[in-house]
């Protein structure tokens, strides 16, 4: 499945969007998505969990305070079945049709979340992503990198905070360890926004990022 989607050249570019809350994804997902329009690709913009009507339902049960905890093994298992979804829906026939995909998290948020957060097996997780995905990756990821109290702190201040806002720092603090290690041993993939810094600045990096991936993946070339 996707090691023909690989070898097809025509197929679209699938970038993703990652980082502890209050990072500002959500902030400058759509400067990323304008920029990418402007420069004449067709674009998908979509979020884990979530995507598809199946995949939103599965995001409210993920995120909801009313229902009792559940198990990390549960948890981890929802997360791949909406993005099995996702995948087979809309993903996989996007770039299949030379459209670029912008995704708002992706696996990489498992292993963050799931795997250091919640302390579950890294293998596990491995063997699902293989199971649910097979050779297809992300080609490009923006880490949206800041102190996890400073980034929990602007996601209190936006009002109601679901079930994930609600754990403790040192939950958030191994996530966003695991996110600078995945950085660190995938450069090619990886690309770093210091997120600490006032709107504007990290809006520059992120134009900077942006522009030179574009630039690499000119339309015709």
């Amino acid at each position: 499945m996707s090691s023909t989607l690989a070898r097809n050249n025509k197929r679209g570019l699938f970038i993703t969007v990652e980082g502890v809350e209050g990072a500002g994804k959500t902030t400058n997902i759509e400067l990323i998505a304008e920029k990418i329009k402007v420069a004449g690709h067709n674009l998908l913009l979509t979020r884990e969990p979530g995507g598809t009507q199946t995949g939103e339902a599965i995001r409210e049960i993920l995120i909801s305070k009313e229902l009792p905890e559940m198990h990390p093994d549960t948890e981890l298992l929802l997360m791949f079945a909406a993005r099995a979804e996702h995948l087979h829906r809309k993903i996989i026939p996007a770039l299949e049709q030379g459209t670029w995909v912008l995704c708002d998290r992706f696996t990489d948020a498992s292993y963050a979340y799931q795997g250091a957060g919640r302390g579950l097996n890294i293998e596990h997780i491995s063997q699902l992503e293989e199971l649910v995905q097979g050779d297809l990756r992300p080609d490009y990821t923006l880490l949206f990198d800041l102190e996890a109290d400073i980034g929990l702190g602007r996601a209190k201040s936006r009002g109601e905070t679901d079930r994930f806002e609600q754990q403790h720092i040192d939950f958030f603090n191994r996530v966003r360890n695991q996110y600078l290690k995945m950085a660190e041993d995938d450069k090619q993939r990886y690309r770093l926004i210091h997120a600490q810094y006032d709107l504007a600045q990290v809006r520059a990096q992120v134009s900077d990022v942006i522009d030179k991936i574009i630039a690499q993946h000119i339309p015709g070339q």
